[in-house]
């Protein structure tokens, strides 16, 4: 029995829901987003979207949660949005955009170029005595996440001293050095 499938996911005030054909499209203030979808059945009513499945097979109870968890997603992506936080840890690191360029000094012989996709937006803070912050924000969780998972990518954190790319309160392991 799927838990997360069986709750429905309410719609707040100023957010449309449409289906057609297998596919969920959600409009907002923030932007649109749809979703194709394929064995289950998915209804608005009263302000909620119900997604139900037709028998008890693996397939259909693993689609089951899957799709209200993705429409949940895209519901508050559209109403509120999502957001990443990277900091940059390490002496010389740096960040710095203009418009939809991000460039990143971490320690390479060169500097990053990276492009950004237009539906997220990014932002540098650097403050003095502190680690520089890459802020993404978008109305599509997955697009944020995978832009975010692509410029940890470039420096993960390594496990002792702790230098490197990592988001804002994640907790490293961190391990002893050389013991003398």
């Amino acid at each position: 029995m799927s838990r997360i499938g069986n709750s429905p996911v309410v719609i707040p005030a100023g957010v449309t829901v449409e289906i057609n054909n297998n596919v969920v499209t959600v409009k907002g203030k923030l932007g649109e987003l749809s979703q194709e979808f394929s064995d289950v059945t998915i209804k608005v009513e009263e302000g909620n979207v119900i997604v139900e499945r037709s028998s008890d097979k693996k397939d259909e109870k693993a689609k089951h949660g899957l799709y209200r968890a993705l429409i949940n997603n895209m519901v508050e992506g559209v109403s509120n949005g999502w957001t990443k936080n990277l900091e940059l840890v390490g002496v010389g690191y740096r960040a710095s955009n203009q418009g939809q360029k991000l460039e990143l000094a971490l320690g390479f012989s060169h500097n990053i170029v990276l492009d950004i996709a237009p539906e997220v937006n990014v932002e540098t803070i650097s403050d003095k005595g502190k680690n520089p912050i890459i802020k993404l924000t978008s109305h599509d969780k997955q697009l944020v996440g995978q832009v975010a998972a692509k410029i940890r990518g470039f420096r993960p954190p390594e496990p002792y001293k702790g230098k490197g790319v990592k988001f804002v309160g994640e907790e490293l392991r961190r391990k002893a050095g050389k013991s003398a």
